[in-house]
């Protein structure tokens, strides 16, 4: 089968290479702003889609405009990944998958991709536009590099993750099945009995990040001392973040190698975080990066995810004579079947209700994602015109605020930024 996995390694730009990636990273987020702006005023105007490929043309004509020859100093396939980007982005959105592209802003995550002309060479990596750049490869690549994109943290760190295409040999994965209970008590419960405790990142660090955001909020807007509590402040977030992923890939990796068959709730967790009293606690456990861990991992190892379906009573059910318990509450962590007298603990019991139960037609995503190429320019039917939001007409300032330029375009705050 083929894959596509990604290899993140540790960038180490000189002064000079920052200014470069600043510019790079302005400029295409001008391009991406400019882009979305473009293709609400057409609908506006019109009732159709402007297209994929009529909206890279535009892109290509606009470097050509007295106005924006400043568009130049950026990598042509930078800004042409930016389309593409917002193609996903609108693609995501009809699918009800993702909220409608919204403009991106310098306080945004910055990253642009390279889809050529990227070279490797003992320590450092070479970017178009931006040279040989030191890097840090902590582990070997395997496969056929396909793109690298650049992304710069809160933090002011820098990234390059290389995707690679590679020839995978599957075997179907011979190991048991077992039942997962999420839970927010602990992480995990698995219905071998099993618990897997849960590490609390968020909880543990509210204290240091209270202090640390008090000392922002007294500093001066614009000082230098804001800039550092700033990035004190970031650097709490990103830790906690980097924390959480490793415990969870850790997890995954487990389950994945000693389960063949993994059977999950398929929770709403957008639903279940508009609970005010537990919120905190559900982000600050991942509970669908883990489902999202384990299944490409399961895939690539032969074996399967399953999910049952989000109402299904797992934990009111007995797993023993499928009695249902509907007086439990969620103070109850042990309680004893009416019917035929077994005594469960809460969380063991829903994990081997979750599998034994039936589950639904979701099924794994597949290991390489390939977009359908975008079709034409077409006429929306009315129905579908009334559930689009209304969007808003171009706003050059704006735009131009957003990519970090000032009001007549210049790119001398973007090379800044």
């Amino acid at each position: 089968m083929l894959v596509r996995q990604a290899y993140r390694y540790r960038l180490y730009p000189t002064g000079e290479q920052r200014h470069q990636l600043a510019v790079q990273f302005g400029h295409a987020r001008h391009t991406y702003n400019w882009a979305l702006a473009r293709r609400q005023a057409h609908y506006q105007e019109t009732g159709e889609i402007l297209s994929f490929y009529d909206l890279k043309r535009a892109v290509t004509a606009l470097k050509s405009e007295p106005d924006h020859l400043w568009l130049k100093e950026a990598d042509s396939q930078v800004l042409q990944a930016k389309v593409e980007d917002l193609e996903k982005a609108y693609k995501g959105f009809f699918e009800h998958r993702t909220g409608f592209p919204c403009f991106k802003t310098k306080k945004d995550r910055q990253s642009i991709r390279y889809p050529q002309r990227y070279r490797f060479k003992d320590n450092r990596i070479y970017l178009p536009k931006v040279g040989w750049v030191r890097a840090i490869f902590h582990r070997e690549m395997v496969g056929t590099p396909k793109n690298v994109t650049v992304s710069k943290t809160a933090t002011g760190a820098y990234y390059a993750s290389v995707q690679c295409e590679r020839e995978l040999a599957i075997a179907v994965h011979t190991g048991p099945a077992v039942g997962v209970d999420v839970g927010l008590k602990d992480l995990a419960v698995l219905s071998t009995g099993e618990k897997i405790p849960h590490p609390r990142y968020l909880r543990k660090a509210e204290k240091r990040l209270a202090r640390l955001q008090r000392s922002y909020s007294r500093k001066v807007k614009g000082s230098k001392n804001r800039e550092k509590a700033r990035l004190l402040v970031a650097h709490q977030h990103e830790h906690v973040a980097n924390c959480r992923r490793d415990t969870l890939h850790k997890l995954s990796d487990r389950l994945t190698r000693d389960f063949g068959v993994i059977r999950m709730e398929n929770l709403n967790i957008c639903g279940m975080l508009k609970n005010h009293a537990l919120a905190k606690g559900i982000a600050d456990s991942g509970w669908g990066m883990l489902v999202s861990f384990c299944r490409y991992k399961a895939q690539w190892r032969g074996g399967v995810v399953e999910q049952i379906g989000r109402f299904y009573p797992s934990t009111k059910m007995c797993h023993v004579c499928a009695y249902k318990n509907d007086v439990l509450t969620l103070k109850d962590r042990e309680w004893t079947c009416p019917q035929c007298g077994t005594v469960h603990d809460r969380d063991v019991n829903a994990a081997r209700v979750i599998l034994a139960a039936p589950t639904v037609a979701l099924g794994n995503r597949p290991a390489v994602s390939r977009p359908a190429a975008p079709s034409r320019s077409r006429k929306l039917p009315p129905e579908r015109r009334n559930v689009t939001p209304v969007e808003r007409p171009l706003d050059a300032k704006a735009v131009g605020r957003s990519a970090g330029l000032d009001e007549a375009g210049s790119p001398a705050l973007c090379k800044a930024g």
